[in-house]
């Protein structure tokens, strides 16, 4: 009964976490002002984002990597009163935060603000940065676009599940090499394959896009093949031209403005 009691309280507790009200955090800049809403979905993140906000971490901080029709990214600490031509990117504060994927319901869509990580071969775990962040602006894409992405995705997933079986059978594997049991090697091979191609046909959310994902992603634009590899844990609710008007800078080589953009203050919205 006891157990039972606890369980019901997990569940109101839950349901009363995500019907909170999702708290907004605002982004002054030199180009105009951008309210970010954090979703309650992602409590690590949306946790962390307001804490710095709260400490005034990101004021005066730079948007040090601009790339138009893909995004706009910000929060390094090295970025403050940074000399022109500085290399920045690489500054970080605090600790890493674990990965709140929840595709498809969130997802990369024009005003999408997302942790920025290390990449796969350092980071397996896609954990992110404690600080920096950036903001989608993306680009619209047309039927014939998605149908290829679809077939990335078919792709990515059978990668992922055939490394997945290769591990489970790397005992197996290395007694076929070293008998140099080629017809063995094979044999297994197509076993794997074969069960990669069954798990994909089990799971084709893996790898075909919801017509509500399509749909954004066709009119609000977006870069869909950052779904599942970065966190995204808010949106921008107002300012999205601001976002835009960023984009459009002038840019060096390694992406930073020529000109910088500065996020002037940085403060939750009470």
């Amino acid at each position: 009964m006891f157990k039972r009691l606890i369980t019901i309280t997990t569940l109101v507790f839950t349901l009363m976490s995500c019907n909170a009200k999702e708290p907004v955090v605002v982004i002054e800049t030199d180009l105009g002002t951008m309210k970010v809403k954090l979703y309650n979905e992602t409590p690590k993140h949306r946790d962390n984002f307001l804490k710095l906000a709260n400490e005034g971490f990101y004021n005066d901080l730079l948007f040090h990597r601009v790339i138009k029709e893909f995004m706009i990214q910000g929060g390094d600490p090295d970025s403050k009163g940074a000399p022109a031509g500085k290399q920045l990117g690489a500054g970080e504060h605090g600790e890493r935060i674990p990965a709140e994927f929840h595709y498809p319901q969130l997802i990369h869509k024009k005003g999408a603000l997302a942790a920025a990580r290390m990449g796969d071969q350092m980071n397996p775990e896609k954990m992110s940065s404690g600080c920096q962040f950036y903001i989608v602006q993306g680009k619209t894409y047309s039927d014939k676009e998605i149908t290829r992405m679809e077939d990335n995705m078919k792709q990515q997933a059978m990668m992922r599940k055939f490394n997945e079986l290769k591990k489970d059978h790397m005992g197996e594997i290395r007694i076929l090499m070293q008998t140099q049991n080629r017809e063995g090697i094979q044999e297994l091979q197509n076993k794997l394959i074969k069960e990669c191609e069954d798990y994909v046909a089990a799971h084709p959310e893996e790898c075909k896009m919801s017509d509500e994902v399509k749909k954004i992603y066709k009119e609000v634009g977006g870069t869909p093949f950052l779904d599942g590899e970065y966190t995204v844990f808010g949106e921008v609710i107002e300012g999205l031209d601001i976002i835009d008007k960023i984009a459009a800078v002038e840019t060096a080589p390694g992406d930073r403005p020529v000109k910088d953009v500065k996020m002037t203050k940085v403060y939750v919205e009470k």
